[in-house]
C-alpha cells in the first residue's frame, strides 16, 4: 500500500509518499519513503511518480492541502512546458529567458529543471524519433536549451565548501546538457562541480581525476547506443582508483539498467542528487 503522510515542521506541513513494507521477523509493517514530496502547499500531481499519480486515494490527500494553490500551480507548470516547447523550437532564446524569469519568481530554479526543461527536453527528442520534428529543429531547440543553462548558472550565486564533484560523458556522447544542468544545480547547493563536457577521451578524464582529486564522478548517458562506451569509462575509472561512481542520465531511465561499475540513478529529482552524493561514502 502506498499513500500521502504528513509532516508538520513549524508552522508548515511537508509530504512524503511512503509504502508499508511487511518485515517477516517482526511480523509486523513497516513504512518506507518512497520519494519527499515538499512542502505541502507546492505539491502538484506530477512530483508524484508516474506509477502512483492517478491512484484516488493519494490526489484525495493531495487535493486536501490548499486546491485553489495547487490547481494554479499546475496551470501554471502546464502552461510554461507549453510556451517552453514552442519557443524552443522556434530557436526563440530571448523568449525562453522570459518563460524561465516568469517561472522562478512563483516556483524555484529546481522546479524549473525538474518540471519544465526535462519534460520538455524528453518531448522534443521523442518527437523527433517519432518524426514529428525534424533533426535541424531537434539541434536548435537543444542548442538553445544548453545556452539557457550556461545563462542560468551565470545569474546563481554561489556559497560553501562541499565534495567536490567530477561530470563527464562517454566517448560518443554529444549531449552534454544534463551535465549543464547538474553543474547549475549543485553549484547552487555549493559543491565544487568540475563538467568536462563532450569529446574527451577516457585517458584524458582519468587524468583529470589524478591532477584535481574530485570527490566522485557522475556520468551523464543520455543515447542508448553509448550505454557500452559508458560501462567501459566506468569500468576504467574504477581499475584505476576507488572514486564513487553515479551513473545516470535519460539513457538510464528506460527499462532495467545494464550493471555498471558504480551506482546507477533512475529517474529521481535533481533535490535528491545532494542527498544521495551525501550519502555515498567517500574513497578511503
Amino acid at each position: 500500500m502506498v499513500y500521502i503522510r504528513a509532516k508538520k515542521v513549524k508552522s508548515d506541513q511537508y509530504l512524503y509518499l511512503v509504502k508499508s513494507v511487511w518485515d517477516s521477523k517482526k511480523s509486523t509493517s513497516k513504512q518506507e519513503i518512497v520519494k519527499y514530496l515538499g512542502k505541502a502547499s507546492d505539491v502538484v500531481k506530477d512530483d508524484i511518480p508516474e506509477q502512483y499519480r492517478n491512484d484516488p486515494k493519494i490526489l484525495s490527500v493531495l487535493a486536501s492541502y490548499n486546491p485553489e494553490d495547487i490547481k494554479k500551480r499546475e496551470d501554471a507548470t502546464k502552461k510554461s512546458k507549453q510556451q517552453l516547447f514552442k519557443k524552443l523550437t522556434e530557436g526563440n532564446l530571448e523568449e525562453c529567458v522570459k518563460i524561465y524569469k516568469g517561472y522562478v519568481e512563483i516556483f524555484n530554479i529546481p522546479d524549473f529543471f525538474d518540471k519544465i526543461l526535462r519534460p520538455v527536453m524528453s518531448k522534443v527528442g521523442s518527437d523527433w524519433e517519432s518524426g514529428k520534428l525534424s533533426i535541424a529543429t531537434e539541434h536548435v531547440a537543444s542548442n538553445v536549451a544548453q545556452t539557457l543553462v550556461k545563462i542560468i548558472m551565470e545569474q546563481v550565486s554561489v556559497s560553501g565548501n562541499k565534495k567536490k564533484i567530477l561530470l563527464c560523458v562517454p566517448v560518443g556522447e554529444e549531449h552534454h546538457m544534463g551535465c549543464d544542468v547538474l553543474e547549475t544545480y549543485l553549484t547552487i547547493k555549493g559543491f565544487k562541480v568540475f563538467n568536462m563536457g563532450t569529446s574527451i577521451p577516457t585517458d584524458s578524464i582519468i587524468e583529470f581525476i589524478d591532477m584535481k582529486k574530485p570527490d566522485m564522478v557522475l556520468i551523464s548517458i543520455t543515447i542508448q547506443d553509448n550505454v557500452s562506451a559508458g560501462q567501459r569509462l566506468s569500468k576504467k575509472i574504477r581499475e584505476h582508483c576507488k572514486i564513487p561512481i553515479l551513473v545516470g542520465g535519460y539513457a538510464m531511465q528506460q527499462g532495467d539498467p545494464p550493471k555498471f561499475e558504480g551506482n546507477v540513478i533512475g529517474d529521481i529529482s535533481l533535490e535528491e542528487i545532494p542527498k544521495l552524493i551525501r550519502k555515498t561514502p567517500l574513497a578511503n
